[in-house]
């Protein structure tokens, strides 16, 4: 690496290591201080960095890996769960709003193409703001909540289409040939990917699995969202796109879960670099020069999409204070709108002003969501029931239902399994040999590939959903530290371990599980009991003495 780009590097990660701690504290979420941190060093902030694209160019691959998690994360049964607001409400908002937007954006004499991508480019959302936001106050199962969730989700998967279009536009096809297009190819593409990814690219990943070898599989993962997103761009789409269909052909493997674990680090660190080289790029010279107009735009566009949004809410069926509450939350643009407007500038169907002036618009309704987050909490008192667990989105979950974890599917593992299946009680289970996820798989259990030792593959798995979690690891560090490091990361979550013996059990309750059962005693006292039995001894002695053993044995943990 050459020394400019170190030093750039170095202050970046200063920058962000500063202002986005600081923007997460106020409130104001990550985004925004990367966005912040961005143009606090770029070309209209201290000028520390002036090689934007160079930078542009890197980031891009953030965006990359947030759309194949939008992509894995699109679960058919959640889909079908919510198959009424998201086809329903999501696709009347997007088109509702992106018409209206259009049909604005055309009195401003901008060409019909442009017109169309900067209309429907504004009627996105913030998917970053919106779920982190309703996460923060665990509203994700309140009636807003699961309302918001549905229209972003639509929101995600109208990205691919119209990055698609943007594409095809820069082509010289005309604006009725390119939606065309780009939805037939769109539903052409997922079709394709998801049978490649069905027949040939778990086996794949299974003997990858076999190798028992973490780095090569994390490999191997980094290397299918590359090289789909590589053959995308060079049929003249968009790796995003490319990046999308590759979490599309995962979305129902058994390696999810560690797949999502292994690439998340790589999205989060270079999604912050794509906002901070956004807040590079933000041309705040044009507050001086064009003030009085960026206003009217950023106010008229938060009404305009509120509005419409609320009234959609209403008209399918939304009670009226959770319809006030997603039009707050929704309302303004959001960063896949970083995203569309930055190939419609590259590929030309944009201009470099308009660009600069779309840039500082979202950035600004942006800034200005978590006011409108706050004063909607005033029209929604009646949303304050009982207090319950933070939950991230569902979306990686086969059901609504709050789910146990169980983490190891060995002998135990399969055991309970069997148990929570007989009484209903749905669980996910995490094993980290291929070969038994495989044939547990086969054999209806609900268990994914995944280290279950580390608590981001459980968070994947929806950690912070889940009602109870189980650990069955056989051996005892991994389940210690499984313990310590789920502790902190969902204190009220209940715990409950298999314990080697009573040492071990005794580490695993100091390091936060709820119960530590030892198999060693159980074991014990079930073969004791039925040496009682034979050696003449009543029901009810037998089961005095092996309580009041058990008894006096988890008294003294």
């Amino acid at each position: 690496m050459e020394p400019d780009y170190l030093v750039d590097v170095l202050i970046l990660l200063s920058a962000a290591v500063l202002v986005v701690p600081v923007f997460q504290r106020l409130g104001l979420g990550s985004v925004l201080g990367y966005l912040t941190a961005g143009a606090v060093v770029g070309p209209w902030g201290f000028g520390f960095i002036d090689q934007v694209e160079e930078i542009r160019h890197l980031a891009e691959f953030g965006v990359v890996f947030l759309l194949f998690l939008v992509g894995i994360d699109l679960n058919p049964a959640r889909m079908w769960q919510l198959r009424r607001s998201v086809f329903g409400l999501g696709t009347a908002q997007l088109t509702v709003t992106g018409l209206v937007l259009t049909g604005l954006a055309l009195l401003f004499h901008l060409p019909a193409s442009t017109a169309v991508i900067v209309g429907f480019g504004l009627a996105l959302s913030s998917t970053a703001f919106g779920l982190h936001m309703l996460s923060e106050r665990c509203e994700l199962e309140t009636s807003a909540g699961r309302t918001a969730f549905s229209i972003l989700l639509l929101q995600d998967l109208a990205v691919v289409p119209l990055l698609m279009l943007v594409s095809l536009l820069a082509h010289d096809a005309s604006l009725q040939e390119g939606i065309e297009l780009a939805v037939l190819d769109t539903m052409l593409a997922i079709v394709t990917v998801t049978l490649v990814g069905r027949f040939l690219l778990t086996p794949v990943l299974h003997q990858v699995a076999t190798s028992r070898n973490a780095e090569v599989f994390m490999a191997a993962a980094v290397l299918v969202v590359l090289s789909t997103a590589w053959l995308m761009e060079a049929v003249g789409l968009s790796m995003a796109l490319g990046a999308f269909l590759a979490g599309i052909m995962l979305a129902d493997s058994r390696y999810r879960h560690q797949v999502i674990a292994d690439i998340r680090p790589f999205r989060g660190i270079l999604l912050g670099l794509f906002f901070m080289a956004v807040g590079m790029s933000i041309n705040f010279g044009l507050m001086r020069s064009q003030g009085l107009l960026i206003v009217a735009l950023v106010l008229g566009l938060l009404c305009i999409k509120g509005v419409l949004i609320w009234a959609l809410c209403r008209l399918m069926g939304v009670a009226g204070d959770a319809s006030i509450r997603v039009a707050l939350l929704l309302s303004q643009s959001g960063e896949f709108g970083f995203v569309i407007f930055g190939l419609a500038v590259v590929t030309g169907v944009i201009g470099a002003d308009l660009f600069q002036l779309l840039l500082l618009i979202i950035a600004l309704t942006m800034a200005i969501s978590p006011l409108m987050v706050y004063g909607s909490e005033r029209f929604t008192r009646r949303q304050k029931s009982t207090p319950r667990p933070c939950e991230v989105s569902a979306a990686v979950l086969d059901t609504e239902e709050r789910h146990v974890i169980i983490a190891g599917f060995g002998r135990v593992g399969r055991r309970v399994a069997k148990i929570l299946r007989a009484g209903e009680v749905p669980y996910v289970a995490l094993d980290h040999d291929p070969d038994r996820v495989r044939q547990a798989s086969a054999e209806g259990f609900h268990v994914f590939y995944g280290d279950a030792s580390r608590a981001d593959v459980l968070q994947a798995a929806g950690a912070d959903h889940a009602s109870v979690l189980v650990i069955t690891l056989d051996k005892t560090e991994p389940a210690r530290r499984l313990v310590h490091m789920m502790r902190h990361h969902c204190p009220d979550t209940p715990i409950y371990a298999r314990a080697r013996d009573r040492l071990h059990g005794e580490q695993l309750r100091e390091a936060g599980a709820t119960s530590a059962i030892s198999e060693t005693l159980e074991a014990s006292l079930q073969l004791g009991g039925v040496v009682l039995h034979a050696s003449g001894f009543a029901d009810e002695d037998v089961d005095r003495l092996l309580q009041e053993f058990r008894r006096q044995y988890y008294g003294e943990q």
